[in-house]
């Protein structure tokens, strides 16, 4: 005959599931709480992510605005007649720290951009030539200036690749750029470009400083720099290869870099799926220069300085210039439809850009004259909110002069007559 268990372990039980129930509970609080931890860190990250973006964004904007007029000044410098030695010097080295400022926040904010996915690609067939050919006139001048030789070895056959044409002439330049500043004055630099399987192989190679072992493995990285001295006299801040590597993986491709060691030059290697090849050669299009138009300009820009040099830049075109420093002086004006082109920033006083231009499409409709922005602001969404506000074309300071003159020549003239003072 079984004897039934005491009372008191029928208790015991008890008290064991409730201890079991309450360390249960126990750890679902603490997992409650981590989840609540991870969601607000993650909160966070996206939080100080988007103040890293926004400071980068305005960081950009006010370095381009004082960069805008330094530009121009230095290309009315090539204007002047029979400039002497010292002037053109004295130019070439404005022109090129320009240049390298400009790049320097390009590189920051596209950084930013890759980190929070906000990088789009606009792809289509190209020739991957030409892509080549836009990189080298980006770096030849800095190439000429450090006396060194670019070897340039290109197929004569129509090898296309399906990219974004401005995010791989970037990718090339960067390369090509970086070679040139780690190579030595008076030393060779070699672009090459083939088609192996189902790839097309563009290398890189320079003579110059190369790489050791241990900082191989890290080059691509964000920020990443190998040893400098106190003089750094490379500089650079450790993005243009980072920017490389995701936009060549982004394209489908793979990048990597090989070097011997230190004092015997690295080889850069990007892989880009082949679209097409083909063995006819590429026609070469003669340039014509499109016909000489005088334009009636109204330009809206509170910097001074800014529009004094492009007013200086425009009339050495022989147009006409009428200068507003405000919104609401710029909106008067241009409603009066005296004007073939109107060159208006973003942040002005009294009234911005976008309602300037709002406003003027709803009065004048389609006799409105060809608007372009100009802003130091040079995002994707930038550009995008200045296309919708109803401006024709978006131009980033520091502005690319021969650019904006070609831009302003291209436009068929719609006045005959403009005012005759600034506002």
């Amino acid at each position: 005959m079984t004897t039934p268990a005491p009372l008191h372990d029928a208790d015991g039980v008890h008290d064991a599931l409730i201890e079991q129930n309450a360390i249960l509970c126990s750890a679902n609080q603490h997992l409650l709480l981590a989840t609540f931890d991870a969601e607000d860190l993650r909160a966070r990250a996206e939080a100080a992510n988007r103040r890293q973006n926004e400071f980068l964004a305005m960081l950009a904007h006010e370095l381009r605005n004082p960069l805008a007029p330094i530009s121009m000044a230095s290309a009315m410098l090539g204007k002047l007649p029979k400039p002497s030695a010292e002037l053109l010097q004295i130019k070439t080295i404005i022109d090129r720290q320009v240049g390298q400022l400009s790049r320097l926040l390009d590189d920051l904010l596209d950084a930013a951009r890759i980190s929070s996915g906000k990088i789009e690609l606009h792809k289509q067939a190209l020739l991957v030539a030409e892509q080549l050919a836009n990189a080298v006139d980006t770096v030849q001048a800095r190439v000429n200036e450090r006396r060194q030789q670019l070897i340039i070895e290109i197929p004569d056959r129509a090898i296309r690749v399906f990219g974004d044409g401005v995010r791989l002439a970037q990718v090339f330049s960067n390369l090509l750029v970086n070679a040139s500043k780690f190579t030595p004055i008076g030393g060779s630099i070699c672009l090459r470009a083939c088609v192996i399987g189902s790839d097309v192989v563009v290398t890189v190679e320079d003579d110059g400083d190369g790489i050791a072992a241990d900082v191989l493995p890290t080059v691509f990285t964000l920020f990443a720099q190998g040893p400098r001295t106190l003089a750094r006299s490379q500089g650079g801040l450790g993005i243009g290869l980072n920017i490389v590597r995701n936009v060549v993986e982004m394209h489908g491709g793979s990048v990597s870099a090989a070097s011997p060691g230190l004092g015997h030059g690295t080889v850069f290697t990007v892989r880009l799926p082949l679209l097409e090849v083909t063995d006819v050669p590429l026609a070469v299009v003669p340039d014509t220069a499109p016909p000489t138009l005088r334009h009636h300009i109204l330009l809206v820009e509170d910097n001074q300085d800014a529009s004094a040099m492009l007013e200086m830049v425009l009339c050495s075109e022989n147009h006409t210039v009428i200068k507003a420093f405000d919104g609401v002086a710029g909106l008067a004006l241009a409603c009066t439809g005296a004007f073939d082109v109107v060159l208006c920033d973003i942040g002005l006083p009294g009234m911005t850009g976008y309602d300037l231009v709002r406003t003027l499409r709803a009065t004048l409709a389609q006799a409105a004259p060809f608007c372009v922005a100009i802003s130091g602001y040079g995002q994707l969404e930038d550009r995008s909110r200045a296309l919708a506000a109803g401006f024709d074309e978006h131009l980033v300071k520091p502005m690319n002069i021969d650019n904006l003159l070609q831009l302003v020549a291209s436009v068929p003239l719609k006045t005959a007559h403009a005012p005759q003072s600034s506002v």
